[in-house]
C-alpha cells in the first residue's frame, strides 16, 4: 500500500530537511530550529504564528504549505476520563486517536494507517481492510492537535503506536515520526515512553532494529502460542509464531528491557489452560512480560471475552511458571475508545 501522495509536508521534516530547504531559498540554517521547534515542541504549525520568524520567511512557509496535516472532527470523553479524538486528514479519511489519563500523566495511543490488512477477527479496526498508510506528518499531528483535550496540569508521558493499523506496515513513515516526537529540540519524550505494538511482522522487526529509533518499546501481539488458533485470530498474519520468536531472539533489546506481549482472550477460543501452557512454553527464549487484555466486544463481531474467573485462571498459570502476567484494565469502553474498539472513516465515508 503506497503512501498518500502529497505536496512537501513540512510536518514530517528533520531540521536536517529543513536546512536543506531554507538553504534554497537564502535563509539561514538556524532558522530550521527555529520552525521545528514551532512545529514539534509548542505544536505550532500556523507560519503567521511564528512570531520570531521575519515575515518573509513567514510567507514562504505559508507559499511552501506548513500546515497541520489534519484537523480535528469529534471529540468523545469517557466516564473513566478517557479523550477519544477523530482526526480527519486532508483527503477526507479519518482515524482516531486516545488519550489516556493517570493522575496527570497522559499515554497517547495513535494510528499509523487508515484501516489494517490484517484483520484480526476481535478488532474493529481492520474490519474494512487497509485504505492508506499514514505519512510521519500525520501521525505527528495526532499528538500535537490532541492537545485541545489535554485537562490543565496533564502533560503527555507515553505514547503507544496501538490505535487504527498495523505499524510495522508502515515502518518508514512511523519510524520518522517517533524521531520527531523524540528531538530534544521537539517534544523530547525518551523512546523508553514510546511503544510501538505489532501482530510480528519479522521484516517489520528486523528493519526497526537498524534504525535510530530502534531503542523504542516494542509490544507484540501474538493472542496464541498455536498456528492454528492465531490464524483464526490473526487471519491477515503471514509470518508464524516461531519466526517472530526468533525474530525477538536476535532483536537487540537494551539491558534491563523487556518485550511486552499482548495476548487478548476470546472466550472459547484461546483463554484454556491448555493455552496457558503453551504460551509458556513458548516465550521462554525470550525476555518478556504478558498483558492480557479480555476481548472488548463491539458491534463487528460475535466473539465475546472469557469470565473473570477464566482470566484470573490463565494468569495464575502463567505466573505460576515464572511469567510476568498482567491484565489490562479496561478504558474508555463506553466511548469506543477500548483496544480494538477504534475505528477509521475512508474518504468516501465508510467505516
Amino acid at each position: 500500500m503506497a503512501d498518500h501522495p502529497s505536496r512537501i509536508e513540512l510536518i514530517s521534516s528533520t531540521i536536517e530537511d529543513l536546512s536543506d530547504l531554507f538553504r534554497n531559498i537564502s535563509q539561514p540554517a538556524y532558522r530550521s530550529r527555529q520552525v521545528f521547534g514551532w512545529i514539534h515542541c509548542r505544536g505550532i504549525a500556523d507560519p503567521h504564528k511564528m512570531t520570531d520568524l521575519p515575515k518573509d520567511l513567514r510567507r514562504n512557509l505559508v507559499d511552501l504549505g506548513l500546515s497541520w496535516p489534519a484537523q480535528v472532527g469529534e471529540v468523545l470523553r469517557s466516564e473513566d476520563g478517557t479523550r477519544k479524538l477523530e482526526m480527519i486528514l486532508p483527503d477526507g479519511c479519518a482515524v482516531e486517536t486516545v488519550l489516556i489519563p493517570e493522575g496527570d500523566k497522559l499515554t497517547q495511543c495513535v494510528s499509523s494507517q487508515v484501516g489494517c490488512s490484517v484483520g484480526c477477527t476481535f478488532c474493529r479496526s481492520g474490519h474494512a481492510g487497509l485504505k492508506r498508510n499514514l505519512t510521519a506528518g500525520e501521525i505527528a499531528a495526532q499528538v500535537h492537535l490532541a492537545r485541545v483535550a489535554h485537562l490543565p496540569g496533564e502533560r503527555l508521558r507515553n505514547i503507544v503506536f496501538m490505535g487504527v493499523g498495523e505499524p510495522l506496515h508502515n515502518v518508514r513513515a512511523v519510524g520518522r515520526a517517533c524521531e520527531l516526537l523524540c528531538h530534544p529540540q521537539g517534544l523530547d519524550l525518551s523512546t523508553r515512553r514510546v511503544t510501538i505494538s505489532t501482530v510480528g511482522i519479522v521484516r517489520g522487526i528486523d528493519r526497526l532494529a537498524q534504525m535510530t529509533t530502534g531503542h523504542v518499546a516494542l509490544a507484540v501481539s501474538l493472542h496464541a502460542a498455536d498456528e492454528a488458533t492465531r490464524r483464526r485470530l490473526v487471519p491477515g498474519a503471514r509470518d508464524t509464531i516461531a519466526d517472530i520468536v526468533q525474530a525477538l531472539v536476535r532483536y537487540p533489546l537494551p539491558k534491563r528491557r523487556r518485550f511486552t506481549i499482548e495476548y487478548v482472550l476470546v472466550k472459547g477460543v484461546n483463554d484454556s489452560e491448555r493455552a496457558a501452557r503453551q504460551l509458556v512454553h513458548l516465550l521462554r527464549p525470550i525476555r518478556c512480560k504478558v498483558n492480557l487484555l479480555p476481548m472488548n466486544p463491539h458491534d463487528k463481531t460475535d466473539l465475546l471475552p472469557p469470565s473473570e474467573d477464566q482470566v484470573l485462571a490463565f494468569q495464575k498459570i502463567l505466573v505460576e511458571k515464572g511469567v510476568s502476567a498482567f491484565l489490562r484494565r479496561r478504558r474508555g469502553g463506553d466511548i469506543n475508545a477500548a483496544c480494538g474498539q477504534l475505528l477509521s472513516v475512508d474518504s468516501k465515508g465508510g467505516r
